[in-house]
Parts: structure tokens; C-alpha cells; sequence
């Protein structure tokens, strides 16, 4: 059995080592050799230039392929893999795409793990954990209005103008401002063209509590049954949604008055110009420190009173062990790995796991990585 790792990015890079140093048998992947020698090349000298062909030539059954790369290599790879009767793991969203591998995966007795990073991947059993823990409480009731909330972001540590800072390409972000959302909010269905056009506040429940600007992310919808609600339960509100530093909307505006003019292959040529821009301008430097703030709240009330509210509220930010980012992104997806190795993941195309024991475990990691992590009880 071999873990095939693909992609040596800066989010990838503590998972990686943990599996390395821990014994297991990896071999690296990447598209430039000598970034990955750089990022681990103290641990393995098993590196190769990353080449679908050969990856395919090398995967046999059994193995595991992991999926660091760009969003258009998800699909074609977790194909291969269940061809070759391997196994694959990502951090990505389920792309259509990959939910219609889920049959064949099935067949072939082969995990198709997805979503086992930072957002979506963490917040994932966070939800879980609380939807749990609601349904074994006293309060619980069909009859309850429920209002969940979900809000991540990646942010600097120390505030700046702009505030933000990239740890990677500003593309994804950019085209994210181009992407409409669907979320529940009083009962009703609530679709947004912008992410600028549903802004609100935030106060964050921590230890020195904080307020942020956040705003719906994509389509929270299909999480409702992904979260294990009932059909029959009473959904007030249901928001999965990105985080931003308080006078983001102010400090972007000129940004998103741009965005919004912005159609075609024109269009997309100017996202890459801006995208190249603020790579230089507002990049992290060497060594500063970044942060991430996720909240995952649920609350359950009866005619008006609330009756059960619990949120779990993540603090982390850059360390002597890297950047926040990272970590939270990548030890999750190496937790997977070992549980689908371990056999305690079922076959198909999955999300993050829901199974109780699993959860807890990696939680249980997750508060190794982060500063301050706490299940906050409202009442």
C-alpha cells in the first residue's frame, strides 16, 4: 500500500509531514520537484514531478491518492482511483461531478473522502457534533424553530488597511466575490448575487469577544441534509458563510464596483491582473503571523424563547509550527487518510465523517492545533 500525496502547496504541507514522520509509506507528487525537496525533502527522497500518466501507471489497489492540486484534478484522479480500486481523499467541496462517481465508487468498494480540511472539513463535524449533542438534550423537540450558523475566515493577525492578507493566489477569492449564494433566513429561502448584497455583523463569542463582518458562502441549502436535520424539522435559519475583519466592506468597496462589471473572457483576463496585483501588494511576509476564526452555532427555540443554543468557536492563528491556515487545513485531511486506511470510513463519494467516534477524535486534534478552541453553552 502506498499514499500518493499530491501537491506540496503551502496549505498541504504539515498533513504531509505528520503522515511521513509517523511511517507511513508516501510518495510525493508535485509539479516542481524541488519545491517539494524543499517542503520535505529532509523526511523522503520518494518525490516525483507530478504526471497523470505516471500517477496512474504507479496507483494500484489498495493504495490512496490525495488530492492537493487544483480543483480540475479532483475528478479525473478520484476516477482513476476507483478504476484501479484505490482510494482518494480531498480537502475540495463534491463537485457534481465527483457525487456521480459515488455508485461506481460504492462498487468497487472504494472512499471518495472529500471536504476533510478547514471550511469546508472542520466546520463539517463541528455541525455534526452539535446536531448530536441537540437531539440527546432534554430540549429537544420537533416543534423547535432551529437556526444554524456557520461562519469561517481566513485573516490577518495583525490588522492592517486592507484588511486581509492572501496566503495564496487572490484568484479563488476573487472569483468567489463573483459567486452567488442560497441560505435560509427567517424561514425563507434567501438567494444573493453578490456576497457584498448580504453582509452583516458577527459577534464572535471569544474569550475577548469580537465582532466581524460575514456573509452567506455558496449554497448552504443541501448542508441541512448533510447535517443530519429531520425533513420535519422547523429551519428559521441556515447559514454557511465566510468571515472578514470589520471595515473589509468599506476597504473593498472599489473592488466589488469592479467585480460586478466585470463578463467574459475579458472579464476573466482582468481577475488575473487584479488577482497577480494583490498577490504582490498584500501578500503574507515571511514569517507574519495569520489567523482563523470559525464559529458553528445552533440554537433551538420555542415561541420566541430560546431553549438550546451552543456554539463552538475556534481561534488560531501562525506559530513555531507554521501558519494557522495550514495546519487546519491539512492535518484534518491527514486524519482521514488514516481513517479510511483504518477501514472506518464507508465506501462512496463522503463528505467529512459524521460518525460520533470519529468526530470527537478529530476534534480531539483539532484543539492540538488551535490556540483556543471551547463549545460556548448560551443559556
Amino acid at each position: 500500500m502506498t499514499i500518493h500525496w499530491c501537491g506540496t502547496g503551502l496549505s498541504a504541507i504539515p498533513g504531509l509531514r505528520r503522515l511521513i514522520e509517523s511511517g507511513q509509506p508516501v510518495r510525493v507528487w508535485n509539479r516542481t520537484v524541488d519545491k517539494a525537496r524543499d517542503a520535505v525533502g529532509d523526511l523522503t527522497d520518494n518525490i516525483a514531478a507530478f504526471d497523470f500518466d505516471q500517477l496512474s501507471s504507479e496507483t494500484e489497489e489498495g493504495d490512496l491518492v490525495v488530492s492537493m492540486l487544483p480543483g480540475d484534478w479532483h475528478v479525473p484522479i478520484a476516477e482513476m482511483c476507483i478504476n484501479h480500486g484505490a482510494h482518494f481523499v480531498s480537502s475540495s467541496y463534491i463537485a457534481p461531478e465527483m457525487r456521480e462517481l459515488h455508485a461506481k465508487a460504492l462498487v468497487r468498494g472504494v472512499c471518495c473522502v472529500n471536504e476533510v480540511g478547514l471550511d469546508p472539513g472542520i466546520d463539517h463535524l463541528m455541525a455534526h457534533h452539535l446536531v448530536t449533542d441537540y437531539r440527546g438534550s432534554d430540549e429537544f423537540s420537533p416543534e423547535n424553530d432551529l437556526s444554524f450558523t456557520s461562519y469561517c475566515g481566513g485573516i490577518p493577525k495583525h490588522a492592517n488597511a486592507f484588511r486581509y492578507k492572501f496566503s495564496w493566489s487572490p484568484l479563488g477569492v476573487l472569483k468567489a466575490l463573483c459567486s452567488p449564494s442560497r441560505s435560509i433566513r427567517n424561514f425563507t429561502e434567501l438567494q444573493v448575487a453578490r456576497p457584498w448584497d448580504a453582509i452583516s455583523s458577527y459577534d464572535a463569542p471569544l474569550p475577548t469577544p469580537e465582532t466581524f463582518e460575514v456573509y452567506p458562502n455558496r449554497d448552504s441549502v443541501p448542508f441541512i441534509e448533510d447535517y443530519r436535520f429531520d425533513p420535519s424539522w422547523r429551519v428559521k435559519e441556515f447559514v454557511r458563510g465566510t468571515l472578514r475583519l470589520n471595515g473589509w466592506t468599506e476597504a473593498w468597496k472599489d473592488i466589488f464596483a469592479e467585480v460586478e462589471t466585470l463578463e467574459g473572457a475579458a472579464g476573466d483576463e482582468r481577475l488575473r491582473e487584479m488577482s497577480e496585483q494583490f498577490w504582490n501588494e498584500h501578500a503574507y511576509d515571511e514569517g507574519e503571523p495569520d489567523r482563523v476564526v470559525l464559529c458553528v452555532s445552533l440554537k433551538a427555540e420555542r415561541e420566541g424563547v430560546p431553549v438550546w443554543h451552543k456554539t463552538f468557536v475556534m481561534d488560531a492563528w501562525g506559530d513555531e509550527r507554521g501558519t494557522a491556515m495550514a495546519r487546519l487545513v491539512s492535518i484534518p485531511v491527514s486524519l482521514a487518510i488514516e481513517a479510511v486506511l483504518n477501514r472506518e470510513i464507508p465506501a462512496g463519494v463522503s463528505p467529512a465523517p459524521h460518525d460520533p467516534r470519529l468526530v470527537l477524535r478529530f476534534l480531539g486534534e483539532v484543539d492540538r492545533l488551535a490556540q483556543h478552541l471551547q463549545v460556548v453553552n448560551h443559556l
